[in-house]
């Protein structure tokens, strides 16, 4: 992985000799005064510019040119897992920002997975207040550079406990209108994902309810079948949790969850590119056989740590090679940065480096109805550079 040490864009910049992910050919982006991209144009294109003796010229000679990623499912990082927040640890938040940022990654879902209730209102309430404070105000750190907070996922506490993986069956809870309210509180307007079990609600409101208040239903850590996953994305679900974990496999007589999402249209999956949530080649399966998909990193705490032993609420996980498992060996999440996951799908020969760069910046931005790289947004781009004798895929900040 390259780790990149970011610099601001330079004012009246065109980019030159491009290659952007969803663009035909060479491109020139050009990028105004304020680091806005006013424009991505064909090679070739003319165009008069006002002539500015600030004007700067970088030919990136083929190089790929994406926005950064975001990562929709990620648990914590830097030691602090984000279910733990509170008063004396709040401060680590805008260190993760910048963690992120300089990992290349330009928003992210902090993810509480299950815990009390009590936990899960006093995390939010402290990600409300940081996002509701000056950027600038942050220990003044590079506004840019910073990854910024786009909502929470809630993964949990809604979940079949048959699947809960290594979620805490004490603070499972049952899907009911009643019990959603009393996890939200007065903090529906900041969580952005929730997942949960369709099955367990046979009312069929929740997810109706949830899409109300404009929070996106995802399914997982589920045991229903074909015919209720069906039903769930037509009452308003668009998300699978981390496909193929935690929830039935492919079956030929009952495709489960994750068949009824790969055939419907508009559902879009999240997957881990690790190499242990999933085999390589069930992940080359399921992107022959669907767009709707988006890289997660499903990254833990430890997640720019070394390997080692480290708490996990009232147990401990160890990490070995980035791969994080509770004492009984149950698959607990990773610590490896979300881009990994690009540059192992490129290594692994699972696709090429434009879908793989895709999957990362502008798919999951897709998931949560954000636009990928076009004119009129931040110029807060990475570069991307394919080594054809070493088989490597690097980036950088620009």
């Amino acid at each position: 992985m390259t780790k990149a040490t970011p610099s601001a864009i330079a004012t009246n910049l065109d980019i030159i000799n491009a290659r952007v992910p969803g663009y035909q050919g060479l491109q020139m982006l050009l990028i105004n005064q304020q680091g806005i991209i006013e424009h991505i144009l064909t090679m070739g294109t003319v165009l008069k510019r006002f002539p500015s003796k600030d004007l700067q010229v970088l030919d990136v000679a083929g190089d790929w040119i994406s926005l950064g990623g975001v990562d929709l499912q990620i648990n914590g990082a830097l030691g602090l897992a984000f279910p733990e927040l509170q008063a004396d640890n709040a401060h680590l938040l805008p260190k993760i920002a910048q963690f992120l940022g300089n990992m290349g990654v330009d928003g992210f879902l902090p993810t509480l997975v299950t815990t009390s209730v009590e936990n899960i209102q006093r995390s939010l309430s402290i990600i409300a207040d940081y996002n509701s404070s000056p950027l600038l105000e942050r220990e003044g750190l590079g506004v840019r550079l910073n990854a910024q907070i786009l909502g929470v996922h809630l993964e949990g506490p809604f979940l079949n406990s048959q699947k809960r993986g290594a979620h805490p069956a004490e603070y499972l809870l049952p899907l009911t209108i009643e019990q959603v309210k009393r996890v939200l509180g007065d903090y529906a307007q900041i969580v952005k994902v929730i997942t949960l079990a369709p099955e367990l609600d046979p009312t069929d409101e929740v997810i109706p309810y949830l899409r109300s208040l404009g929070i996106t239903v995802s399914l997982g850590h589920s045991q229903a079948t074909v015919a209720q996953a069906q039903h769930a994305f037509e009452l308003g679900a668009t998300m699978v949790t981390h496909a193929f974990n935690a929830m039935p496999p492919l079956h030929h007589r009952e495709p489960g969850l994750l068949g009824a999402a790969i055939t419907h249209p508009g559902v879009m999956c999240g997957f881990i590119a690790d190499g242990q949530h999933v085999a390589p080649t069930m992940l080359q399966i399921l992107l022959r056989a669907t767009k709707g998909l988006f890289l997660v990193s499903d990254a833990l705490a430890p997640l720019g740590l070394p390997d080692g032993v480290y708490p996990w609420d009232i147990r401990q996980i160890e990490v070995k090679n980035g791969t994080a498992r509770l004492a009984d060996g149950t698959l607990s999440g990773t610590t490896l940065p979300l881009l990994v996951g690009v540059q192992n799908l490129v290594k692994w020969g699972i696709c090429d480096v434009e879908t793989a760069i895709l999957l990362a910046t502008d798919a999951p931005r897709k998931a949560i109805a954000l636009s990928g790289i076009a004119p009129h947004q931040p110029a807060n781009l990475l570069r991307w550079h394919w080594n054809e004798s070493t088989k490597e895929l690097n980036w950088v900040r620009l």
